[in-house]
């Protein structure tokens, strides 16, 4: 292999990395216009380094279902990065290591509710213990990070 070959491969595979990390780090985020807690989410994530575009809506209802949302994990706001959604006020560290090792088949991430200390609703030292899921496209749920 000549050093030019060389090279262009490894300039490729740079480009192709750098492209991944990228795309991995675009957020768009489905909101209702008038909920404060989902602003403070999308700060939370932007100074975690992700790039966050904002779609508002006034009813989040057929979003949810489009992307297979259960009514069971559902919260205020929706996030899709790349093939992956992202439900309610989950950590940006937890969405990172989502990333960078999906559990199998995993679809995505949600914190149901709006738990009070989760990421956009802190309040004070108020913390309740929260769960984060992941669940899959067969609708099974299961634990993926736990709050206390």
């Amino acid at each position: 292999m000549s050093i030019h070959t060389r090279i262009l491969k490894t300039a490729t595979l740079s480009l192709a990395l750098i492209a991944g990390s990228a795309f991995a780090t675009q957020v768009l985020t489905y909101k209702s216009p008038y909920c404060g807690c989902c602003k403070e989410w999308v700060k939370h994530m932007e100074d975690a380094g992700f790039d966050v575009k904002v779609e508002e809506h006034t009813n989040m209802n057929p979003i949810k279902e489009k992307l297979g949302i259960e009514p069971e994990l559902a919260s205020c706001h929706t996030a899709v990065i790349g093939e992956y959604v992202f439900e309610g006020h989950i950590p940006a560290s937890d969405i990172k290591a989502f990333l960078e090792n999906p559990p199998k088949n995993a679809k995505g991430l949600a914190v149901p509710g709006m738990p009070m200390g989760s990421p956009g609703m802190e309040y004070g030292d108020k913390k309740d213990p929260y769960h984060v899921y992941a669940y899959n496209e067969e609708g099974q749920v299961f634990s993926y990070r736990h709050y206390k």
